[in-house]
């Protein structure tokens, strides 16, 4: 599913995020994953350094996670992954078939430093924001895009702490469209009423 390069390929250079498109919640969001990436010696930041800074850096984010256990499992997967859970992913370019495939030399020759499917997953975030009205991208758009990919790692990732990305969608649309009409913050999260489902629920009927 992953096409492979050789460990200890140089990384390339850095993509030039659209800053003045990015809220300072997601700006941060993105230079923590690019340093988790350099720190680990991966060539590329992929979906799960986007997905680990995002519950790391953004309150919204983690609330919209009605299971705060999801959360605290999510990042004990996220955290071992150059000792344990991820070691599958070193030396590998995460490519889920999202995005077309080139060859090694071609790849080598255009890398952005971000892997084909992290690129995909924040397109669809400032194409989220354009059609919500907002100038500015959201980290809950960010997870919505990471989430639209089935095969990639932060998906992969989610699946394995027993997220329903499906429901987890739910709650990530109706934050957002709070935020729209003028709310401030995520309305669900930890300890408020249930007006939505549980992540990890079944989706009412």
């Amino acid at each position: 599913m992953h096409s492979r390069t050789p460990s200890g390929a140089e990384s390339g250079p850095t993509r030039a995020e659209p800053d003045s498109r990015l809220s300072p919640e997601l700006a941060s969001v993105v230079a923590g994953a690019r340093r988790r990436a350099l720190r680990d010696g991966d060539r590329q930041i992929d979906t799960a350094h986007l997905l680990h800074s995002l519950l790391e850096t953004d309150p919204e984010v983690r609330a919209v996670f009605e299971n705060g256990a999801h959360v605290v499992r999510l990042l004990g997967y996220l955290v071992q992954r150059s000792i344990g859970y991820g070691l599958q992913w070193q030396g590998t370019v995460e490519d889920s078939g999202a995005v077309p495939v080139v060859t090694p030399a071609e790849e080598h020759a255009k890398d952005t430093g971000w892997s084909p499917a992290a690129l995909s997953a924040m397109d669809a975030a400032l194409e989220r924001a354009d059609v919500r009205g907002d100038p500015r991208a959201l980290g809950m758009d960010l997870l919505a895009g990471l989430t639209a990919d089935p095969e990639c790692r932060a998906v992969e990732v989610l699946g394995r702490a027993g997220v329903d990305v499906e429901v987890l969608l739910l709650r990530v649309e109706a934050g957002c469209r709070q935020y729209a009409s003028g709310g401030h913050g995520f309305a669900g999260g930890h300890g408020t009423a249930r007006a939505m489902p549980q992540v990890g629920e079944a989706t009412p009927r």
